[in-house]
């Protein structure tokens, strides 16, 4: 029926009249996210990623065996970008807060068109070389679309609107609506609010009106602040007062007393999936509330942007002991040093080194793809997935480690 042998370094099956050329790797450690991590174990693919079968070590010999020290994981799922802002790489301050990057991110000047979908292809190429497989992708226009078409990785895009004047929601939701019907034709999209202090009840109502019609997932930047909180407790507050500083009527808006998340969250779709960004000041208190009030959240750390803005870092702790469904992002370069969601796990692991590589890889991985609705074919290491293939190394022992690096075996073997 079938029959193996050796060509040019790759494993051939022939079936029938039919030539499939595979890979046999293996490493110290497989982590298949499925399941256990298997030392030693070995994973076969097809060329184009596929995976034809996951086995424990006893497997791994043999001439034709790919051998790598680390450790073999998933591709990486990207959960929180803004590849349209990548042409901000190392133009704004660090530390300054949210309220200051908010301003110097408007009062920048934007470059030519082509500079900007320049910079959207070299972040794209370093996503890709940094292990990065999908993105949950913000876009306020439409510069990211034509390298979204060429597919090079699996992108939802969360059309983002924004507008605290309730006169504006209209217009600024129309516009939204051109840009959904402009996205590139089978690529996954939803409209989506910025964050509860830019988006209006009206705006609100219109984003779930639209959502539950569409069965959209749903992505909103959340408790990025303190100064968030402030708004929605006593009216007040850094970010109260930049809004007020656009000549916003703030007339309409009555604080609830009580934090930002317990005040917003009922406007969303109780039967959408939606994605809590950053978190940064999120309390146990506040996630215990809001799994206890909506049944499909997942909560997305952002940490080098939260230092790169704020300073500051999100409780993970808190997330651990409610069993919140915990994913990674990496945010923009308007706000990191680079697109690396290693790199994220590394500051994560920095700060709180009692997180295991087991938890950190299911936090890049499979919460990421089933978020996004992916979980078919991303996020574990499983028969019949094409999830991208990533080997982890210089690590000390089954630790990250400032050194330790990523090398995404099938891009590489693609290119």
């Amino acid at each position: 029926m079938k029959s193996p042998s050796i060509f040019g370094g790759l494993f051939i099956y022939r079936l029938n009249n039919y030539i499939r050329p595979m890979r046999k790797i293996t490493a110290d450690y497989i982590f298949p996210i499925s399941s256990k991590p298997l030392k030693n174990g070995l994973i076969i693919i097809e060329d184009n990623g596929k995976i034809i079968d996951v086995l424990p070590n006893k497997n791994n010999s043999g001439d034709d065996v790919e051998y790598h020290r680390g450790i073999i994981c998933p591709g990486f799922i990207n959960s929180h970008c803004h590849l349209e802002l990548s042409f901000f790489k190392g133009m704004l301050a660090e530390h300054t807060g949210l309220d200051v990057f908010i301003r110097d991110i408007l009062a920048l000047k934007r470059p030519e068109l082509d500079i900007i979908h320049q910079s959207i292809i070299d972040a794209e190429d370093e996503m890709l070389k940094n292990g990065i497989v999908a993105v949950g992708d913000i876009s306020n226009g439409d510069t990211t679309y034509l390298q979204k078409a060429k597919r090079n990785m699996i992108y939802h895009t969360f059309i983002e609107v924004f507008a605290f004047d309730p006169a504006k929601s209209a217009d600024v939701f129309a516009n939204a609506v051109k840009l959904f019907g402009e996205y590139p034709e089978g690529l996954h999209k939803s409209i989506t609010p910025h964050a509860p202090y830019s988006v209006s009840d009206e705006l609100f109502k219109l984003i779930h009106d639209f959502s539950q019609k569409n069965n959209s997932i749903l992505s909103i930047h959340n408790q990025e602040c303190d100064g968030e909180n402030e708004l929605f407790q006593t009216k007040s507050g850094t970010i109260y007062e930049r809004i007020k500083s656009w000549g916003t009527d703030l007339s309409h808006f009555h604080p609830t007393g009580k934090n930002s998340i317990q005040s917003y969250l009922h406007k969303m779709p109780q039967d959408s999936k939606i994605l809590l960004v950053h978190n940064t000041v999120t309390t146990l208190e506040d996630i215990q509330w809001a799994t206890n009030n909506h049944q499909h959240l997942y909560w997305c750390f952002c940490p080098n942007a939260n230092l790169y803005i704020e300073n500051k870092l999100a409780s993970f702790q808190a997330f651990i002991a409610a069993n919140a469904r915990c994913v990674v992002g990496t945010d923009s370069y308007a706000s990191n040093w680079s697109l690396s969601v290693l790199d994220e796990l590394k500051t994560i692991s920095k700060n709180d080194p009692s997180i295991n590589l087991e938890t950190l890889l299911l936090w890049a991985t499979k919460n990421g793809a089933e978020f996004m609705n992916f979980d078919s074919k991303l996020g574990t290491l499983e028969k019949g997935k094409q999830p991208g293939i990533n080997l982890i190394y210089d690590l000390d022992g089954l630790k990250l480690t400032p050194e330790t690096k990523v090398k995404s075996l099938t891009y590489l073997f693609r290119t």
